[in-house]
């Protein structure tokens, strides 16, 4: 059985996707080929018989949507885009609404109406009754010009009669003819029958035929689809899943009573099955006009979606609106890329193909919506927004990472400053150099039991990551910059006088704090764990280089003075940290640690290294965030929250006992009751909580998340079935970043 769920799909290069929709059975073995190969499927020639005046071949980036349930069936979806943001969030959104069984979408009948508008007649009534009794007759003569679609079950199914009055009284007649396409589009089949029909609509009313052409408000071809959304799946950001349903709840209901709210809802909606449209073949701009003209059916435009809570508590959707697509038909066959969109879809039907429109509609929707009462809009946007404006100026690979994350630490994601960053990435082998390059070393960090109660005045049991970060600087004629050389990217900051924030506000306060100010330097930094994924990434990288400066200008720091900095500096990052992550980093070697005790620190002498697995699960959890809605909820609920940083404070205790001694069995039933009760505390995810299942299922005695959650790590305690777990972990996408103990 073909399996959307591709986990990390978005990580791998172009290449590597294909081969994975390709080993997932997505893709044929020559499809695959031709992506490889960067084969354009359509060429001059055919797209110069497909409209007038050809000159070239207009290109947009051609993607996939993991993640989809629709009907109990996998489904991958094809997309074609230029917005950024849009695949990405349709894939988070199904797989939000896999939780919960995935999507249900239902079509009825599926008719396209055309109109044959009369004038000029004399008698309405008489006209009606004429065109009643001539009903057969005018479907005979419709379905006897198209045999063939007759024969596959379509034709002419009904005929509708409604008065008009025009401007000045006019009197007018529409005769709707209601037609079945079957699985094509239809335009061109309701055209030819409405003039086929019209000169004996002519001849029974009595009036002139003005028009005889298809609506594309295919109010006969409805289609809806559904998800529930399990209450705690809807988790974002340190925001309790109660506020993130209610606020989503709040905000449909508001684009179903404000037209300008509505505008923009919509849009997002279509963004996705315009998307889906266009990969398939299928005329986007008909189904756009047929989507508003629903939307405003009653007078009023309005939402297309409604969303509500269900009796169970979750997240409850749907979207109805008109979907009349094709599988069949001559403008599908002219474009061959249409044909594989069409096959990676797996749609065996024109309304299959509308209900995953639909689904991809609802999809859409609410990835919008979580964004908006979560993080906003913009933070997604930014980074791929920044994406663009790096490819504009002809960015190489090579320097695109670092272009892009530049423009997002700068804030001014222009093509400006692109251009000022490549630029300055280009020129720097001729700045000159005024001292050697001393090494500066940090350990990283994981935390096996203790997470956020050491905020609170708790004990932490954590153990230190060996050669987390290396540090090496160079005196520059300026500006000050840090680059900065991760496992999967690299990224060039550079240091300005008003610089406050974010890594090169990191380094400017290091300088500072040194009284090295004024002075200009080129500090690489180079990290072998990665970023906001609770490891202490930024602790590790604050020590290595404060000890490479110490080191370059013999500043003669002790630790405690290293300890510090680096504390500050993590104040600077998070907000309110415990003090475990710059300790680890400073000191590498395992504590038990207590902030606010006299010494804060009980070093731990190990019986032997345990058998530990950490994976990342490329989900950035952010520590400040994390810990402020603890915060916030603890305000709310402070005694139930000290009940819970003391049980995991009793666990700490317990588990560096057992650590000492040797006794795994009590670590690991310890942090398995310490994530259950982290959980409890709202700073699982269901990535995380996945990660923890696959490696308690294949032999690890302890599982929990490390560190502050939201996202980040899991760590595994795994005497005997240390490769099993690293293996599956790996295998279901996850990145393994260390293995320590024997197997």
């Amino acid at each position: 059985m073909k399996d959307s769920r591709i986990t990390g799909l978005y990580r791998l290069n172009v290449s590597e996707r294909i081969d994975a929709l390709a080993d997932g059975d997505w893709l044929d073995a020559v499809t695959a080929a031709r992506l490889k190969a960067a084969v354009t499927f359509l060429d001059c020639d055919s797209a110069d018989h497909m409209i007038e005046n050809v000159i070239g071949v207009f290109g947009l980036p051609f993607g996939v949507a993991p993640n989809f349930v629709i009907n109990d069936r996998d489904a991958m979806v094809p997309m074609v885009v230029e917005e950024p943001s849009i695949v990405a969030g349709v894939s988070a959104a199904a797989r939000l609404a896999r939780a919960g069984g995935g999507f249900h979408a239902t079509t009825g009948e599926s008719l396209l109406t055309g109109q044959i508008l009369l004038v000029d007649v004399d008698d309405p009534l008489r006209a009606f009754a004429a065109l009643e009794s001539a009903r057969d007759e005018l479907l005979a003569l419709a379905n006897s010009r198209e045999e063939r679609l007759v024969v596959r079950g379509g034709g002419a199914r009904s005929i509708e009669l409604i008065r008009h009055e025009l401007s000045g009284g006019r009197a007018a007649l529409a005769v709707h003819l209601l037609v079945d396409t079957r699985d094509a589009m239809g335009a061109n089949v309701v055209n030819t029958l409405c003039e086929h029909i019209a000169p004996l609509v002519e001849k029974y009313a009595g009036g002139r035929a003005v028009l005889k052409i298809l609506s594309n408000l295919a109010d006969r071809a409805l289609v809806t689809a559904r998800a529930t959304i399990p209450l705690e799946a809807l988790r974002a950001h340190g925001v309790a899943p109660e506020r993130v349903r209610d606020d989503i709840v709040v905000a449909g209901d508001f684009a179903v009573r404000d037209t300008h709210r509505a505008a923009t809802h919509n849009k997002g909606i279509m963004n996705g099955i315009d998307a889906v449209a266009i990969a398939t073949g299928n005329d986007w701009r008909a189904i756009e006009a047929g989507a508003h003209a629903w939307a405003a059916r009653d007078g009023r435009y309005r939402s297309l979606t409604r969303w509500g809570v269900d009796r169970d508590g979750n997240l409850a959707g749907e979207l109805t609106l008109p979907l009349k697509v094709g599988t069949v038909g001559g403008s599908l066959r002219s474009n061959p890329a249409a044909a594989v969109g069409l096959a990676i879809s797996g749609a065996a039907s024109a309304g299959e193909l509308a209900r995953m429109m639909a689904a991809v509609g609802l999809a859409q929707n609410l990835a919008a919506l979580r964004a908006l009462v979560t993080e906003g809009i913009q933070k997604g946007h930014m980074r791929l927004h920044a994406r663009s404006v790096a490819a504009s100026i002809g960015t190489p690979p090579e320097q695109f990472d670092r272009v892009v994350n530049g423009l997002i630490e700068s804030g001014e994601i222009r093509d400006w400053k692109a251009a000022e960053l490549l630029a300055a990435g280009a020129g720097a082998p001729e700045r000159t150099d005024k001292t050697l390059e001393p090494q500066g070393t940090a350990c990283g960090k994981v935390i096996l039991l203790g997470e956020h109660a050491a905020v609170y005045d708790r004990h932490a049991l954590a153990l230190p990551i060996e050669g987390a970060a290396s540090a090496s600087i160079r005196e520059v004629d300026g500006p000050t910059r840090l680059l900065v050389t991760e496992p999967d990217r690299s990224a060039t900051f550079v240091v300005t006088g008003e610089t406050a924030r974010g890594a090169a506000g990191m380094l400017a306060f290091i300088i500072g704090e040194l009284g090295l100010g004024g002075r200009h330097f080129d500090v690489h930094l180079t990290l072998s764990i990665p970023t906001a994924m609770g490891l202490g990434s930024s602790a590790a990288a604050s020590v290595a280089i404060v000890r490479a400066f110490d080191g370059a200008f013999h500043l003669h720091l002790g630790d405690p003075e290293v300890d510090r900095i680096a504390f500050a500096c993590e104040k600077l990052a998070h907000g309110n940290p415990s003090g475990i992550d710059n300790t680890l980093a400073t000191y590498g070697r395992p504590i038990l640690f207590r902030r606010g005790a006299t010494p804060p620190v009980r070093q731990i002498a190990l019986a032997g290294t345990p058998p530990l697995v950490i994976a990342a699960s490329g989900v950035r959890g952010i520590t400040r965030d994390q810990v402020n809605a603890v915060a916030q909820r603890y305000q709310r609920m402070p005694a139930a929250y000290d009940a819970l940083f003391d049980q995991i404070d009793e666990l700490a205790r317990e588990g560096a006992d057992a650590l000492v001694r040797g006794d795994y069995d009590t670590l690991g039933a310890n942090m398995n009751v310490c994530h259950g009760l982290l959980n409890a505390m709202q700073v699982s995810t269901p990535e995380l909580e996945r990660m923890v299942d696959i490696a308690r299922s294949n032999g690890a005695i302890g599982a929990k998340l490390t560190g502050a959650g939201g996202g980040g790590s899991v760590v595994a305690l795994c005497p005997g079935s240390l490769p099993q777990v690293a293996g599956a972990l790996r295998k279901a996408g996850y990145r393994i970043i260390s293995l320590t103990g024997q197997a």
